[in-house]
């Protein structure tokens, strides 16, 4: 392809991009497609000839511009559309997507900083701005040493201890990357602790974490060979929760001496601010307390129990100081993770993992061949393939760049706070009606309800309403409340007048169910 070519067909995208995001909210949200459709669609074998050979650029790709309409988008989930109120988000914006189509242009790796300077640089730089905006302790910084903190950044989030140059940010995939890669820090760390102190020993390790966090802690662990399945309980402990469905800190006091007592060492503890189903928020001030009464914390001899804060949802919040009280305590934890390709107007993936203890991380991570020896490292600069499960590494701190930059803080806040009033009218809404109840409290833009009803007509509820193409939501199952509906509001493009139509779709599928019933 020529650069007159790419030029041309490079223009068509961005019209096709910009068009379906304007007329996205005329689109059915959920597809109704059946499996094997866009498959069988497709033709049986890959095109032999170039497409010159073919017919002619230009033409070959109006043709594939066609299929796109009319094959593709039929068989996208539209994560867009201002009506996506399922799972959590997975929003973008127009910055976020020149970032990344810049990424794809200028094609670097960033694996070391010698293959791309530019790249390593401005991720350390952009991941200390976003780590200072939501509030971050100073030694979760790659400067914390040096950093002044701001005036809005609250005095309970900074430890009166900084390890100098041993915190800071990276971008990984996802959350469930953060996670695994802070299992294996923290295993790097307590095991060197016990080989300096029990040499003739081997550690029996123990993970903890609630019952309502994300699957991707016992992912982490089958991939660490902790676990054998994800039912193998020998090395996790599932902690259950209270009230609220925030890990309960006493259950965890008993399992985590009960295993001290058994032999076993505490060696990583996932506490979730926003959980999955209902964004319950773990209390990291008294998990942090639990592990300091049972002897878990760090001491002269070295650090003990990693604290891992998974934030993925919630994290995009504490933009706002107001929302910052759920990081409570954070100065006492190893490791936070979230993400802003949920959040926070940058596309997916973007998962910014920070540490106060990078030395374990890199302990744990880094190997360095032959092939990959230059002087860039051997000075002290930052190779991010040792912060990683893979080596190689897309430059994607440009969209988190330009999102930051074109939207600054105060943008950023107020897309936040819009979304936390819409969902505080979307829960006032449900409460003035009787035939439904909220079933777990609301700590930001999600919220939990279920008609009063068995599990069967919540669930032909859910149906019906997906089945409309109007809207999309998803659905948990909540410890002693049951099949409970999730109606969460985070999409780039919604509006009140969204959430007030949903509602109104609401009421009349309850209104068609309870006639069919009678």
């Amino acid at each position: 392809m020529s650069s007159s070519d790419f030029r041309t067909q490079a223009h068509r995208a961005i019209d096709f991009i910009a068009d379906y995001l304007d007329t996205i909210e005329s689109r059915p949200v959920l597809s109704s497609i059946k499996p094997g459709d866009i498959y069988n669609a497709l033709p049986a074998h890959a095109p032999d000839q170039p497409a010159a050979l073919r017919s002619s650029v230009p033409a070959e790709w109006s043709s594939i511009f066609q299929d796109l309409e009319q094959t593709i988008l039929p068989g996208l989930t539209h994560w867009q559309s201002p009506n996506f109120f399922a799972f959590f988000p997975s929003d973008t914006s127009y910055p976020s997507i020149l970032g990344e189509l810049l990424s794809a242009g200028l094609g670097v790796q960033g694996m070391l900083w010698l293959t791309s300077p530019a790249c390593t640089e401005l991720e350390t730089k952009v991941l200390d701005w976003l780590g200072e905006l939501i509030g971050l302790p100073t030694e979760f910084l790659s400067d914390g040493a040096q950093r002044t903190p701001r005036a809005s950044v609250g005095p309970q989030m900074h430890s009166s201890t900084p390890h100098a140059r041993n915190g800071g940010g990276v971008i990984e995939g996802t959350a469930s990357d953060a996670t695994l890669v802070a299992l294996c820090a923290a295993r790097h760390r307590v095991r060197t602790q016990h080989d300096r102190t029990q040499a003739s020993s081997s550690p029996r390790f123990a993970i903890y974490t609630s019952t309502q966090a994300h699957s991707s802690v016992i992912k982490a662990a089958m991939i660490a060979g902790l676990a054998n399945s994800p039912e193998d309980r020998t090395h996790i402990r599932l902690i259950d929760t209270d009230t609220n469905f925030a890990l309960d800190p006493a259950a965890l006091e008993r399992a985590i001496r009960e295993d001290i007592a058994n032999g076993f060492t505490p060696m990583y503890v996932v506490a979730t601010v926003g959980t999955t189903s209902s964004t319950a928020i773990d209390s990291i001030e008294q998990i942090a307390a639990v592990l300091d009464r049972t002897g878990c914390t760090h001491s002269e001899s070295g650090f003990g129990t990693w604290l891992h804060i998974d934030a993925a949802h919630a994290g995009a919040a504490c933009v706002c100081p107001e929302y910052r009280s759920m990081l409570t305590g954070i100065a006492h934890a190893d490791s936070i993770a979230f993400n802003p390709h949920k959040w926070l107007l940058t596309n997916f993936d973007c998962n910014c993992f920070f540490t106060r203890d990078r030395r374990s991380l890199t302990g744990a991570l880094s190997i360095t061949p032959e092939y990959l020896r230059n002087s860039g490292t051997d000075s002290g600069a930052i190779d991010y393939r040792d912060w990683q499960i893979p080596l190689g590494r897309r430059f994607r701190a440009l969209k988190l760049w330009f999102v930051l930059r074109h939207y600054g803080a105060e943008g950023l806040r107020s897309y936040i706070r819009e979304h936390m009033r819409l969902s505080e009218l979307f829960e006032s809404l449900v409460r003035a009606d009787d035939r439904f109840e909220i079933v777990a409290p609301r700590t930001m833009n999600l919220i939990c309800f279920r008609y009063r009803g068995d599990d069967t007509a919540n669930k032909r509820l859910l149906d019906t309403l997906n089945a409309s193409g109007k809207l999309y939501l998803t659905h948990t199952v909540l410890p002693g409340v049951g099949y409970t509906i999730r109606f969460c509001i985070g999409a780039t493009a919604t509006q009140e007048r969204h959430v007030r139509d949903a509602w109104m779709l609401i009421q009349d599928a309850t209104r068609a169910i309870e006639i069919k019933t009678v």
